[in-house]
């Protein structure tokens, strides 16, 4: 315990958890998008599974960490064409990529062409059960490349642990709040698909060796929802006019 309250560990553990939580926060839209598809009263509780599965998911990789350091190193195979060496943790990478942008790409479709969901009414409770197994696919994925960054920032076991499980009691308190926004808001919920869309791709260039840094991603994101809200500020202001403009209109 002493050594978490060194000035060095104090500070790792901060940088630590904002960093996970920033990491976090695709993972949280994508758990606010799928369990949007379930009756009401289960939301809450498939989000924190969800969360909860997250944390055990990166704390089960921190504690194998030798064998996940091992996965950036052991190539499996190479791809002539990039001349590239497949690792485990590109396949890793590269399933979580595909498996992002397929269901994304689904999402949206069923958003804008599909009849189900609003029309459809909700998943039963039997897909209860298939999106917390979606979950935890994507929780992996996410959670291995969480587990590399923390061991990059910090190199004590206790402060890394310390670090996930504040910043999911953190994502816990927030993500109710983000999914019902995202959920309120469809044009949001368009954005946040395409942005999971775009962070499929994003693994996937990873895992071909093709490296994006993050730091592009998150602010196109970032600045992508700032004009939005902006637009959302605007369709209010000006939606009491058009209501006027009406009832003056008509005989």
């Amino acid at each position: 315990m002493d050594s978490l309250l060194t000035p060095d560990a104090l500070v790792a553990l901060l940088t630590l958890t904002l960093m996970e939580i920033v990491l976090g926060i695709d993972n949280i839209v994508f758990i606010a998008i799928l369990t949007a598809r379930l009756p009401e009263a289960q939301q809450p509780r498939a989000r924190q599974i969800g969360l909860g599965l997250a944390l055990v998911a990166r704390l089960g990789l921190l504690f194998v960490i030798s064998w996940v350091m091992t996965l950036d190193k052991s190539v499996l195979f190479t791809i002539p064409l990039l001349r590239h060496g497949i690792t485990g943790k590109d396949l890793i990478l590269l399933g979580g990529g595909l498996f992002l942008i397929a269901k994304s790409t689904h999402e949206i479709f069923e958003k804008l062409e599909g009849t189900h969901g609003e029309k459809g009414g909700k998943a039963s409770g039997a897909s209860f059960w298939l999106i917390l197994g979606q979950i935890v696919v994507l929780d992996i994925v996410f959670s291995l490349d969480s587990v590399i960054t923390a061991v990059g920032m910090a190199r004590q076991i206790p402060v890394m642990v310390a670090a996930m499980i504040i910043a999911v009691v953190v994502m816990l308190i927030f993500a109710g709040r983000i999914g019902s926004f995202v959920n309120r808001h469809p044009s949001v919920k368009i954005l946040a698909l395409s942005f999971l869309l775009l962070i499929g791709v994003m693994l996937v260039a990873d895992g071909l060796g093709q490296h994006v840094p993050k730091g592009y991603i998150y602010f196109a994101m970032a600045f992508s929802l700032l004009v939005e809200l902006l637009n959302m500020r605007f369709r209010r202001k000006q939606q009491p006019v058009h209501l006027h403009s009406e009832f003056e209109q008509a005989p």
